[in-house]
């Protein structure tokens, strides 16, 4: 007996409860996938706790995420999630040895948390979406009350210190259940995976189908002076698979296109639409080329890209529906768009009836909307930041006020209204540069939307400002790239780039955080010439 009671007190004890509680986790995690493959794939539960996490972080952390990570930082929330869950895990585990239902107990806790962030989703339509956490976290517990009990079971009655099943330790007895446990665990994880996988064969079907038709007003070709060549500056024209992405979605929604439906509604409206995929592609459609700018761009940052856009011009949409813009006794000063996953976003009214190329956009680059960038429809309005006019996956259009309802981001202290700055970064050369001395291209880009780039000017050091070579101006739209060349000398040098917009005005020097309402400043790298 009192071997048995020393064993219990060793470090491997401690360890095989560490065990037991990550093979429980792991357990409750794979069948809530599993189950969330049944009911909705959204549903699971590390997805919905993240997006819970998203929505109640303040402003200042999503933006210093996103400044931190970049296209990366969901993953990043993703693994800190498993890591706290890991982490509680191995706590539960060996705090079950002793005390097993108090240990179910946690891992039941963390059910409902989860049960608790699927039902306060705004994508969530039933009560069936808290039935994913409930039942991993169901499966979880008794898991882990069945391993501590292999590597903590009752001494033996009779003072023998045999080792039996009913009585003393049995190293094999545990080995046998975690072996069984992971083997169960790894088939239940890649059942759900299927099950999630053909959920979206609809969606990635319907994609591989979709012919886009042939605008009725298509764009112009891109200028040949408009793309300069110049090596390492960004190109004209952003490839979709380089385009960037911020968004909140954990989960990329895959929508099948049959099943897609556009509703507007609300304030002012005369005749409520609603319309289908095919009905929005039956319209005439026109091509656009437009530069799409994020919020939380810094300065110099790579959050903006330009790609050759095809959709219906929202503004006739909302004319059909009735809709008149403020200017013209317009009930509504505010249009929310609501994406499939809850995502809400709010434009001006007038800004999208002002006459400017604002689109339901099918088509990118010359295929269908990429999963990532909002197939099948997404919004864009040109000269906006994207958190007010670029809402991807939309379903639903509502005409309100700005006074009536506050979106998504106005709630997290963001702007209401969001026009974009003028700004320009430097591309080649890269900060900390070494590029030889003699001749050198400094070049970029430069944006300021609806307006157009007038000017670009760059200063070596603290000299004069140098007027750089434009290249064609291809819409106020989109941005316009530039070059100057430098003879570099030797030593260290700080180059800067400012741009001057169509109306005059000449970019702020003034840094300021990219909150409320986008970041501002001059651009700099700094470059060491041998």
């Amino acid at each position: 007996m009192a071997g048995v009671s020393s064993f219990r007190s060793t470090p491997s004890r401690a360890a095989l409860g560490a065990l037991a509680g990550l093979l429980a986790a792991l357990t409750a995690l794979v069948v809530a996938e599993l189950v969330a493959g049944l009911v909705r794939p959204a549903a699971g539960p590390v997805t919905v706790v993240g997006g819970a996490v998203i929505d109640r972080a303040p402003a200042a952390v999503k933006d210093f995420a996103i400044r931190t990570f970049g296209e990366n930082d969901k993953t990043v929330l993703q693994l800190g999630i498993l890591a706290v869950l890991a982490l509680s895990a191995i706590a539960l585990g060996v705090f079950s040895l002793r005390h097993r239902r108090v240990g179910a107990a946690g891992v039941l806790l963390f059910g409902l948390v989860g049960a608790a962030a699927a039902l306060s989703r705004p994508d969530s339509s039933s009560v069936g979406d808290a039935l994913p956490s409930i039942a991993g976290a169901v499966l979880g517990a008794l898991t882990l009350c069945v391993l501590a009990s292999k590597a903590n079971p009752a001494p033996d009655p009779a003072g023998t210190g045999s080792e039996t099943v009913s009585g003393a330790w049995s190293r094999r007895g545990f080995l046998t259940a975690a072996g069984v446990t992971a083997a169960a665990a790894a088939s239940a994880g890649v059942l759900g995976r299927f099950l999630t996988g053909r959920l979206g064969l609809g969606a990635v079907a319907s994609r591989a189908s979709l012919v886009l038709p042939s605008p009725a007003s298509p764009a112009p070709p891109v200028p040949v002076s408009g793309q300069l060549k110049v090596p390492d500056i960004s190109p004209f024209t952003t490839p979709n698979p380089d385009f960037y992405r911020v968004d909140t979605a954990l989960t990329v929604p895959r929508i099948d296109a049959g099943t897609w439906r556009l509703r507007i509604h609300g304030r002012g409206l005369t005749r409520p639409r609603a319309y289908t995929l095919e009905q929005l592609l039956s319209r005439p459609l026109i091509e656009r080329d437009i530069t799409l700018t994020c919020v939380s761009n810094e300065v110099g940052g790579p959050y903006i890209g330009t790609a050759r856009w095809l959709g219906a011009p929202l503004a006739d949409l909302l004319r059909e529906a009735g809709v008149r813009p403020p200017s013209q006794g317009g009930k509504a000063d505010q249009l929310v768009a609501r994406s499939v996953d809850g995502m809400t976003l709010g434009s001006p009214v007038e800004d999208v009836m002002d006459g400017r190329d604002a689109i339901l956009a099918v088509g990118m680059n010359g295929e269908p909307l990429p999963f990532d960038h909002g197939f099948p429809v997404r919004m864009l309005v040109p000269g906006l930041y994207g958190y007010v006019s670029a809402c991807k996956w939309i379903t639903e259009i509502e005409l309100t006020t700005f006074d009536a309802y506050d979106p998504y981001w106005v709630k997290r202290k963001w702007a209401r209204r969001a026009p974009i700055k003028t700004q320009s970064r430097i591309d080649t050369p890269k900060p900390f540069a070494r590029p030889a001395a003699g001749p050198v291209t400094i070049a970029g880009v430069a944006w300021a939307q609806r307006r157009g780039v007038a000017r670009v000017e760059v200063r070596i050091d603290d000299g004069p400002w140098q007027e750089t070579d434009l290249a064609t101006q291809d819409t106020v739209d989109t941005w316009r790239q530039w070059s100057y060349r430098w003879n570099a000398t030797p030593g260290g040098h700080t180059l800067t780039v400012r741009a001057t917009d169509g109306t005059g005005s000449v970019q702020t020097e003034q840094r300021t955080r990219t909150i409320p309402d986008g970041a501002g400043g001059w651009h700099s790298v700094f470059v060491t010439v041998p």
